[in-house]
């Protein structure tokens, strides 16, 4: 870190001392975990001005009942820009976690009541108020990924590119629910009580909208793997042809989502992984 940096941490962490505080580089933020603050600072001119609608967001989800701790504001910043935002305690399951049946059920169920409880705050005008609904989110992504990544691919990419986007035009319009948009499995944290995983909290909101629940299904299958995500289509009562073809095709746009957004932020290293395979 720079001495800028250093010297702005030392304001907002006082007394945390350097060895004790984890920097997370996100796609659109550094991010400085302390004991009990969090600090945002965004990698981006783009990320830097979307830090006031972040905030403004975090703080009606966190009266939303959601059943799981969400990231709080507590001290906002356009100079320099950053975000403090509350700790939200927990971690990641790890990667052979839900090899025992027991925990993988426990999981599974917490997660339904997660995206239930997310169904259910779509209908909340206080959230329809401050989410956007972008009926045609699919249709313009399909669009901008042509108009603005075709040119960085080969053909043959290009060809692929349009194999994965030609679904998007069956996709219905949904907008009823709340959509994390990036429920992948390091953005959902966890407690052990008595043995087993308790949904502790859940971060990185900032491509929340409402929209598709298959959105979130999808980010499950992908953090998870499939088995875990049949268990809760099946717990949930979404284990039918229609849900299951909306988040296989959703599914097939987490490369370019990254590469779009990547693109538009100016991150060279995330536009080149997002392009994997389209170059």
């Amino acid at each position: 870190m720079d001495m800028m940096v250093q010297a702005l941490l030392s304001r907002l962490l006082p007394g945390v001392p350097p060895e004790e505080l984890t920097v997370c580089e996100g796609q659109f933020h550094r991010v400085v975990i302390g004991p009990d603050r969090v600090v945002c600072l965004p990698r981006t001119e783009a990320a830097a001005t979307r830090l006031p609608r972040r905030a403004a967001v975090l703080r009606v989800l966190a009266g939303l009942g959601l059943g799981c701790r969400t990231p709080i504001p507590l001290v906002e910043s356009d100079e320099p820009p950053f975000l403090v935002l509350s700790h939200v305690a927990g971690t990641p399951l790890t990667a052979d976690a839900l090899d025992d049946p027991e925990v993988a059920d426990a999981v599974a169920s917490q997660y339904v009541g997660l995206l239930t409880g997310l169904a259910r705050a779509g209908a909340d005008d206080r959230v329809r108020t401050a989410l956007p609904a972008p009926e045609d989110r699919w249709r313009r992504f399909a669009a901008d990924v042509r108009a603005e990544l075709f040119g960085l691919m080969s053909a043959d990419g290009r060809r692929r590119a349009e194999r994965v986007l030609a679904p998007l035009d069956d996709l219905p319009v949904l907008t009823a629910a709340v959509v994390h948009g990036d429920l992948g499995a390091e953005n959902v944290l966890w407690e052990v009580t008595d043995g087993l995983p308790r949904l502790a909290g859940v971060i990185d909101w900032d491509e929340v909208a409402l929209g598709d629940p298959a959105e979130d299904l999808a980010a499950i299958g992908a953090g998870h793997g499939e088995d875990l995500l049949r268990r809760v289509l099946t717990l949930g009562g979404w284990a039918n042809h229609e849900t299951t073809t909306r988040i296989a095709t959703i599914s097939g746009t987490f490369a370019l989502q990254q590469a779009l957004a990547a693109y538009r932020d100016r991150d060279e290293d995330e536009l080149a992984d997002g392009l994997v395979g389209y170059r």
